[in-house]
């Protein structure tokens, strides 16, 4: 990723004076607080651009889709950190939104790459046939396949229709819906195996149908957890589990390390 090299700072989101909070050149109390949902605002503050009714069903479904996923490591290692420190309910968040990468909440921006690549190679030809090109140089090349493949949902997650739907429901273009599956009938040919698709490459496949910008893709997950981590704060205060998480984890560990002359392990160890 290319750095810009500004020697003066300068943003198009925010500025303000005295008397006025001005946001993507909206007046925040007058145009904005009472007038806009969350939803809505996170596109304009994103994009400087109003959300058609449209892209703000889909975006909202998609933010809903993810927000909440269990005790995965990310809210585990949030929840951990609450337990030890409980006054820092910041920190705690930012434990968890750490965890953010290729593996948990960042394959809906690789697969929304993977899509792009696809759409490109696809000028001139059939989709199904640059799908499979494609997919064969991520084969060639060792990479997964980000987007595919879910360890409980093996006849594609259940979010992924449901995405599909409201993306039909509200009219919006459905190209990278289309490439989705496209590259969902590559797959087994390509790697001899069923993979489907999971909700990380449905996101991105209706959000770009909306004009999502890709670069911001990783955002969606990110926001939506952040509320999925609050809840599970809330619920660490009232009734902790933290501890108990890391007792577990501690219980169920298995030194395979080498030990000291005359060393007894403590039993069940």
């Amino acid at each position: 990723m290319k750095i810009g090299k500004a020697t003066q700072p300068h943003t198009a989101i925010c500025t303000s004076n005295a008397d006025t909070i001005v946001v993507r050149g909206a007046d925040l109390c007058r145009d904005l607080i009472g007038h806009l949902s969350f939803t809505e605002y996170f596109h304009f503050l994103l994009t400087g651009r109003r959300a058609s009714p449209a892209a703000v069903a889909v975006l909202d479904a998609t933010l809903v889709a993810i927000a909440e996923h269990g005790l995965v490591p990310s809210v585990q290692a949030s929840r951990m950190t609450l337990a030890a420190s409980p006054e820092v309910l910041q920190g705690a968040v930012a434990a968890g939104i750490l965890g953010c990468g290729s593996v948990i909440l960042g394959a809906s921006e690789n697969a929304g790459q993977l899509f792009h690549q696809v759409q490109a190679r696809a000028a001139g030809q059939d989709l199904d046939a640059a799908a499979a090109a494609v997919l064969g140089e991520y084969v060639a090349a060792g990479r997964a396949i980000p987007g595919y493949g879910h360890p409980q949902h093996k006849a594609r997650d259940p979010r992924v229709a449901r995405l599909f739907e409201v993306a039909a429901e509200q009219g919006i273009d459905l190209r990278y819906v289309r490439i989705a599956e496209a590259l969902e009938r590559a797959i087994a040919p390509a790697l001899g195996k069923d993979l489907r698709l999971n909700v990380s490459a449905a996101i991105p496949a209706v959000l770009l149908g909306i004009g999502f910008p890709l670069q911001a893709l990783k955002g969606v997950p990110i926001l939506a957890r952040t509320a999925g981590l609050i809840a599970h704060l809330s619920e660490e205060l009232q009734s902790s589990i933290g501890f108990a998480l890391s007792y577990q984890a501690s219980r169920s560990v298995r030194y395979d390390g080498e030990l000291p002359e005359g060393f007894e392990p403590a039993p069940g160890h």
